[in-house]
């Protein structure tokens, strides 16, 4: 109709209309909705005629041997003209009439040899995907909201990538099957980690009197640039001579890329719902048990260097019996007295290996600085705060995160701690002008 025809030809073009805003229009177009009540009001009076020839033609059918086949007329509801005057607007190039859909903002065309997508109007606005329209065109964006990109003249949404080209994170191993594992000292998810003390060596007895220093470490950092690591939990296997009252107290340090001794954070073992040791009596002539920590999914991190402290206590009955006092060693007066003596004898690490590719993640940075084309700044952007998030998710408990990500720039990409600061800077820069981001506070753990 003549309405329709000039009701196309108002529509604005600078912007796109999807079916809410083209049928606010329509009720404020008096002659284009009074053209559409007269439509709706001549099939009505259509279907009833059509129904009136139906009965008639159904009594007419009984001298007949078959039974007529009749078809009614359907009348088009406003949703299906909403779409056609999309499909007008979007979908009507060279010369085909296509069919427009708003969920994926595509066109299906009736020939597929022959395209009939137009070039989709920007959206401009807050919170929409295009902040501007191209000053030489109007039916294309110059530029993007945050979380956009544009490509073709088109917003289309930044979602990071699968992070799992530059670094692995999943496990299949669920917890129970973990720890069922872990009580069987499985060699399947063993780490074999290089044991390193100059105050004890392994399988040999030492006066546990004094503090004595264990690492378990795996030189990665040097030797195996491709992988990175994630502990499941510690065993060890330490024995007393018999009568000895001796009890092993152990303290825990894990450094989660290299890096120095200070760059570590200890185990709060059995404490913030943290695991404890689980001891079990190893059926020895000698007085030995097997020490297991299990961390499972919930606590499972990355580690490098496990450091172990061994310092032991004197275990005895309180004055009423009932209750057990412990002593440090050096307590006793009489030096005279033999503690007994203490062996271990095997250390092991569980955990696996996961992909890492640091000459990806450098890639990734340098389109920081240098972007390869229109937008990959953004999903360089977006990818390593996907990364960062996921890796600072492995903190130890505590009120607030270790910054694990600026330890694995560090010690295993071998960035300055200036590009260190610049690059976290620009995350925080970024993640900022997202919609419903929030940002959290770390501490920091490396130099």
């Amino acid at each position: 109709s003549d309405e329709f025809k000039l009701f196309m030809k108002r529509l604005p073009m600078n912007y796109f209309l999807n079916t809410s805003t083209v049928m606010h229009l329509w009720t404020m177009d008096s002659n284009f909705q009074r053209r559409y009540e007269q439509l709706e009001n001549s099939m009505k009076q259509l279907f009833l005629k059509a129904q009136k020839t139906v009965h008639k033609l159904f009594g007419l059918s009984k001298r007949c041997h078959k039974q007529p086949l009749i078809r009614m007329p359907r009348q088009r509801s406003s949703n299906y003209w909403l779409n056609r005057i999309q499909s007008f607007l979007y979908c009507n190039e060279n010369g085909l009439l296509g069919s427009f859909s708003e969920e994926t903002h595509t066109c299906t065309c009736p020939n597929d040899q022959v395209a009939c997508h137009g070039f989709l109007p920007c959206t401009v606005g807050d919170g929409s995907a295009c902040l501007s329209c191209a000053p030489d065109n109007r039916t294309r964006c110059g530029s993007c909201n945050a979380g956009y990109m544009l490509s073709q003249g088109l917003c289309k949404p930044e979602v990071a990538e699968s992070t799992e080209h530059y670094i692995g994170f999943e496990t299949d191993l669920q917890d129970l099957e973990m720890k069922y594992l872990l009580q069987k000292t499985d060699r399947r998810i063993e780490v074999h980690a290089i044991f390193i003390s100059n105050d004890m060596r392994l399988n040999s007895w030492f006066d546990p009197s004094w503090r004595k220093r264990m690492l378990l470490t795996l030189k990665s950092n040097k030797y195996k640039s491709s992988l990175v690591h994630m502990i499941l939990g510690l065993s060890l296997q330490v024995c007393l001579t018999k009568n000895s009252t001796l009890e092993p107290v152990l303290a825990v340090y894990v450094n989660p890329f290299g890096g120095s001794h200070s760059e570590s954070w200890f185990m709060p073992v059995n404490e913030n719902n943290f695991p404890d040791w689980e001891r079990t009596k190893l059926d020895l002539p000698l007085q030995c048990y097997n020490w297991t920590l299990t961390l499972g999914n919930k606590w499972k991190t990355f580690f490098e260097t496990v450091h172990i402290y061994l310092r032991s206590r004197i275990k005895s009955n309180g004055p009423n019996g009932n209750e057990s006092i412990y002593y440090e060693p050096l307590e006793f007066i009489d030096p005279s007295r033999n503690l007994g003596y203490m062996k271990i004898n095997n250390i092991q690490v569980f955990g696996y290996s996961m992909h890492f590719d640091p000459e990806a993640i450098r890639d990734l940075i340098l389109q920081l600085d240098y972007p390869y084309t229109q937008g990959s700044q953004d999903s360089a952007l977006l990818q390593l705060l996907e990364i960062r998030d996921r890796v600072n998710k492995l903190s130890p408990p505590g009120q607030r995160r270790l910054d694990l990500f600026s330890c694995l720039l560090r010690h295993r990409l071998k960035l300055s701690t200036s590009e260190v600061v610049r690059i976290q800077s620009a995350l925080q820069a970024f993640n900022a002008k997202l919609p419903n981001t929030v940002d959290y506070d770390t501490t920091k753990l490396c130099s």
